[in-house]
């Protein structure tokens, strides 16, 4: 090549050499040994990274090393990551149709209630929840809480301050929400007396009355408001729910509100059982 001045193509076919044996570079024999050593300290220092990443970093490092070779090491020190284990789902749904508003209606004042969560997000993108109760035969909303994060014991303590400021319902109606599922509020509600019932899987229609009540949350609170804190949106949400009860007109009801619509039907019992007696 230097003395003729022709290529390495033309050559190497000349003295019938292939090309790949001229160009070959003998690999010291300890190279492997070190680039293993390297190879492992690179995946102690990034636990979650693959053979691919490693690679990245050692030719970034100069080591004259393909894919393949790192991937051949890679898995004979056993450095692949463990499998992903699913994540888990918790308790499996456990409603059904008969708990739907059809099949089991409300039928007089602190029967059957309902809770679900408004999820929402304040002006520095931090979430915020809602958990909304409701007297489904009178669609009084009985009382909201609003926080970063509502679970299972928030919802208890949220729940035994409207039981004491209302009464207590026979039945409270709800979605498969792992709040709501959890055995120890489930527990706690029977020791309460009343009877936690769920409607079935992805079916929010058969929570009509809290969805509807969650809808108009929705629109007249936070349908064009922005909020900075959690204390501001409860304050509002105290406010609205307020409104809603005793000035809020609500077509179901004949036009009257919540809370003279459950007047309404007090005084009609009182009635009754007056004319029974006579």
């Amino acid at each position: 090549m230097k003395r003729y001045k022709v290529s390495e193509r033309r050559a190497c076919r000349l003295v019938g050499q292939h090309r790949s044996s001229n160009r070959y570079v003998a690999v010291p024999e300890d190279f492997e040994l070190k680039l293993v050593d390297r190879m492992i300290v690179l995946a102690e220092e990034n636990p979650k990274w693959g053979y691919r990443m490693i690679h990245a970093l050692l030719v970034e490092e100069g080591w004259p090393v393909n894919k393949k070779r790192i991937e051949r090491l890679w898995r004979a020190e056993r450095l692949q990551l463990p499998p992903r284990r699913p994540k888990p789902h918790g308790q499996k749904a456990i409603g059904n149709d008969e708990n739907s508003i059809w099949r089991l209606p409300p039928r007089y004042q602190n029967h059957i209630w309902s809770y679900d969560f408004i999820k929402r997000r304040t002006s520095d993108g931090r979430p915020v929840r809602v958990l909304n109760v409701m007297d489904e035969f009178t669609r009084i909303g009985v009382g909201s809480f609003a926080a970063r994060a509502i679970g299972a014991q928030q919802v208890q303590k949220h729940l035994e301050a409207v039981f004491a400021a209302h009464g207590k319902p026979r039945i409270i109606r709800a979605d498969n929400g792992r709040e709501f599922i959890a055995d120890r509020l489930q527990d706690w509600l029977a020791e309460q007396g009343v009877r936690g019932v769920f409607i079935a899987k992805a079916s929010p229609q058969q929570n009509g009355y809290c969805e509807r009540f969650n809808g108009s949350m929705e629109t007249e609170v936070f349908g064009h408001e922005v909020y900075h804190s959690v204390l501001e949106v409860q304050v509002v949400v105290d406010e609205w729910l307020e409104k809603y009860n005793t000035r809020r007109p609500h077509r179901s009801l004949g036009g009257k509100t919540p809370a003279a619509y459950a007047k309404m039907m007090r005084n009609q019992g009182r009635d009754e059982c007056s004319g029974g007696g006579g």
